[in-house]
């Protein structure tokens, strides 16, 4: 856990003051470093001492981004592109602004200088799928920062399947993606749904741990014994007629996980064509990412961003229960 350390931003530059770096070397249990330090001997403290990526310090030193001013330490912790067409996301964002294509910009669950949370709709891509595609929620991203002069390299830190709804976590600098990236990697990155499935559980709760490879067709997935660990926790909410609404949770996050599971049980998401869901009753998977739960990459700190149920949820939950009636 980092120490909980308070900063001033101004621009492209994080300072700290000596109360942070009092607070930083007691987590060490070694001597501040005094104001003045030469930048090569305060990089080698950081690296030693800090909670922060050994490869961020070093980069920041190899641009002169370790610099005092008084009694402040001056880290270039919030380096912008050079200008809006010298990042090819932000090129784009400009030159296909959101709400010009009739499309409204998706709404912002969370933001602070390190990162922010995006609530994707269905129908969206994250990123694209190939070259010159337009209308992603990288470009919406991008096109945030534009709009508040704010060029960081922001970047998303996990996917969703397009049709899928839900919460996406985006770095705003080096440090949150990395350390976001190994967040994910370590499994301390929480991604909760509820899906609307086929059939009624046998169960209220259950764990499926059964691997996920590629599928002879190139669009699928399919449970594997040579295919990569993937495990979903799932519980049963309520049931409608003959349908069920389950809330699941990730431990791993291969593509289509959790259509692939369920489908794998016998109960395929409703909408789901591609694996075994009744596409008449929604024109998509009836999925939706209710709750994101990850640590600060600044203060270690859990954040927690929930997304607002969409109107296709309650509008398929009237649909079913009409249809026991």
């Amino acid at each position: 856990m980092m120490p909980r350390l308070t900063y001033r931003r101004e621009r492209e530059w994080l300072l700290l003051d000596q109360d942070g770096l009092s607070d930083l070397a007691a987590a060490a249990n070694v001597e501040a470093p005094q104001s003045g330090t030469s930048p090569h001997a305060m990089r080698q403290w950081l690296v030693d001492y800090a909670p922060f990526p050994a490869k961020w310090i070093n980069r920041l030193f190899s641009v002169g981004g370790i610099q005092w001013e008084g009694e402040w330490l001056k880290l270039l912790a919030f380096p912008s592109v050079a200008n809006e067409t010298a990042d090819p996301l932000y090129r784009k964002a400009a030159a296909n602004r959101f709400g010009s294509q009739g499309t409204s910009a998706p709404e912002l669950l969370y933001e602070d200088d390190f990162c922010a949370v995006f609530l994707k709709p269905a129908g969206m891509p994250v990123h694209e799928s190939h070259p010159g595609q337009s209308g992603t929620l990288d470009e919406a991203a991008a096109l945030h920062m534009l709009t508040n002069n704010d060029l960081l390299p922001v970047r998303h830190i996990h996917r969703l399947d397009d049709d899928t709804s839900g919460p996406v976590l985006y770095s705003k600098n080096d440090l949150a993606q990395w350390v976001l990236d190994e967040a994910m990697r370590a499994k301390r990155i929480d991604r909760r749904y509820i899906a609307i499935v086929h059939g009624r559980l046998s169960s209220r709760s259950g764990t499926v741990n059964a691997p996920i490879g590629k599928d002879r067709h190139t669009a699928r997935r399919r449970v594997s014994p040579n295919g990569e660990q993937a495990v979903t926790h799932y519980e049963l909410v309520e049931t409608i007629g003959n349908a069920s609404v389950v809330r699941l949770q990730l431990e791993t996050g291969r593509t289509h996980q959790i259509r692939v599971h369920m489908s794998h049980l016998g109960h395929p998401l409703v909408g789901d064509r591609l694996y075994g869901g009744d596409g008449t009753l929604l024109p998509h998977q009836a999925l939706h990412g209710e709750r994101l739960l990850f640590p600060h990459p600044w203060t270690g700190l859990p954040v927690e961003a929930k997304a607002p149920a969409p109107s296709w949820l309650a509008a398929l939950r009237d649909k079913l229960g009409s249809r026991t009636k």
